[in-house]
Formats: structure tokens, C-alpha cells, sequence
């Protein structure tokens, strides 16, 4: 018989493992920093790098303090009417009172797919969105589940931690471009001895591949995060059931949702897509996981 897990352990763990994953996120800027710094000089490693932060910071600012309003704009989301949408309503009402969250805005999505999520900066500013599939599909228990997990990323402020991380991936990126461009520059620089030469060519294999690597950790940050979130919802709710029901009928009943933008997929409690996005585990490991609490 497989061991039980404590969800109390279970979040402890995957922020445990956020945080090193975030850890090596930062190594990994340090890492390239310093090479292209050696390579190019102090100076120049300088503007990369205060160019790459205004750049990052601003996109990210802008994108974070309007991630609710761009979320919901994309699905076409409404909001939820109480008097039409009663159970809703107080289903997350007695969640908040159970977590101490204050209360989000809630919104339904046009769509029949069985999905959810939230979004907004913080606990005072945040939204929930149900389709209107999990609505007709979902029972009360499971229902409940949903929006437990929905709420768990809320208080666990999941929002600002993937936005730090999309920030250090931004820098990462835009430093690796600006350098791999420049080379085009210097071309007939021959200034630089043997040391400098070897320095630039790990710069340039770093540029490469540190945008992979550090992609592949935030997708890995994510998932951790999505653990999180089941583990926080059975805190709520004290019941696993529900929301292992719900998952059974994501894995089974939802077919790809074609008007979900890309970006918008990771903050879904399951793929729109109709399948195992890297974003998110596998919806039969959640499922083995929770049936083990």
C-alpha cells in the first residue's frame, strides 16, 4: 500500500523546491553575468546588464499589475452574477471564511471545457474564473475543489513568485540576445588576448543554452507550484475527494480549447489544450498524489 502523504509535508516540500529552483534561476544570471563580463570588460558587462534589468522590469511590472485585467480580457471572460450563480458564490465565501483570503471577484468563461483560474497581484486584488463547463459538469463536492485550488494559488501568492521568476528568465534572455547580436560588432575586434577569447567563447555557449535552461526551471517552478496548490486545496476543504473528482473529469471529459491564448494556459488548473503542457504535471500524478493524502 503506498505511503500517505501529509499535506501539510506535501506544501512544505514544493516550497522548499520552488525556492531552489529559484535559486538556480539567480545562479544561472550570476553565471552569465560574470562570463560576459570577463569577456567584454566590466564596462560593457555593466550595460548589458542595466539595460536587460530596465527592460525585464518594466514588461513584467506592466504585465503584473494588469495580469487580471489581461487574463480575463483574452477568454472573454464576464463576471458572475450572484443571484444566476448562487453555489458559486458560496462555495468561495465559505472558502475564504475556511483560509482567510479576502474574497476575489469571480468570472465565468464562455467556453464548455471543465477549467479554472486565478490571477491578480495579491490577495486584495485577485479574480477567479470558472468556465461555464465546470459549472454544468462538476458537482458541488468537486466544484469546491476547483475553487480551493483556484484560492490556494492566490494565498500562496503564486502570481507575484511566477512573475520574480519570469523577471530573472527575462534578463537571462535579453542579455543573452544583446551579447549574441553584438558579436556581429566586433567582429574585427582583436584586442582581446587568449583568456578573453576563451571567456567569450564560454559567453557564447553560455547566451545559448542559458535561456533553455532557465525556461525548462520555470516550467519546473510551475509545476511545483500546481502541487502546491492541490496540497493548500485539501487544507481548505479537509476532503481530497473533491477535487480528485474533478481532475478525473478534466482527464476525461475536455476536448483542446482553441481560444485560450499560449500565454495565458499556465495559469489554468489543467492544459486548455487537450494536453500534458510542461506547465503543469500530469493530470494522473496529481491524481495519485492526492489519492494519498
Amino acid at each position: 500500500m503506498p505511503e500517505r502523504i501529509d499535506f501539510r509535508d506535501q506544501i512544505a516540500r514544493n516550497k522548499i523546491k520552488s525556492f531552489m529552483l529559484m535559486l538556480v534561476i539567480f545562479a544561472v544570471v550570476v553565471a552569465i553575468v560574470y562570463v560576459i563580463g570577463i569577456a567584454w570588460g566590466g564596462a560593457g558587462a555593466f550595460v548589458i546588464l542595466s539595460f536587460a534589468i530596465i527592460i525585464s522590469i518594466l514588461y513584467i511590472l506592466l504585465t503584473y499589475y494588469n495580469s487580471d485585467k489581461i487574463a480575463l480580457a483574452s477568454v472573454g471572460a464576464k463576471p458572475a452574477d450572484r443571484a444566476k450563480n448562487k453555489q458559486y458564490y458560496d462555495l468561495v465565501e465559505s472558502l475564504t471564511i475556511a483560509s482567510g483570503v479576502p474574497m476575489p471577484k469571480l468570472y465565468i468563461m464562455p467556453s464548455m471545457q471543465i477549467n479554472a483560474f486565478a490571477s491578480g497581484r495579491n490577495p486584495k486584488n485577485s479574480v477567479i474564473c470558472v468556465t461555464q463547463g465546470a459549472l454544468d459538469k462538476l458537482d458541488k463536492r468537486e466544484l469546491e475543489g476547483v475553487l480551493a485550488h483556484e484560492l490556494s494559488h492566490v494565498a500562496n501568492y503564486d502570481t507575484r513568485y511566477i512573475t520574480l521568476a519570469a523577471v530573472m528568465v527575462g534578463i537571462v534572455s535579453i542579455i543573452s540576445e544583446i551579447f549574441l547580436r553584438s558579436l556581429w560588432f566586433r567582429g574585427g575586434d582583436r584586442d582581446n588576448g587568449k583568456g578573453n577569447a576563451i571567456f567569450l567563447l564560454i559567453g557564447i555557449v553560455l547566451a545559448v543554452i542559458a535561456p533553455i535552461v532557465v525556461y525548462l526551471v520555470q516550467l519546473a517552478i510551475s509545476r511545483k507550484r500546481e502541487y502546491t496548490a492541490d496540497a493548500t486545496a485539501v487544507e481548505f476543504t479537509r476532503y481530497p475527494g473533491g477535487l480528485i473528482g474533478a481532475l478525473k473529469k478534466i482527464k476525461n471529459d475536455n476536448q483542446p480549447e482553441k481560444k485560450v491564448p499560449r500565454a495565458v494556459a499556465p495559469l489554468f488548473i489543467a492544459s486548455p489544450f487537450g494536453n500534458l503542457a510542461s506547465t503543469h504535471p500530469p493530470l494522473e500524478k496529481r491524481i495519485e498524489v492526492l489519492e494519498r493524502m
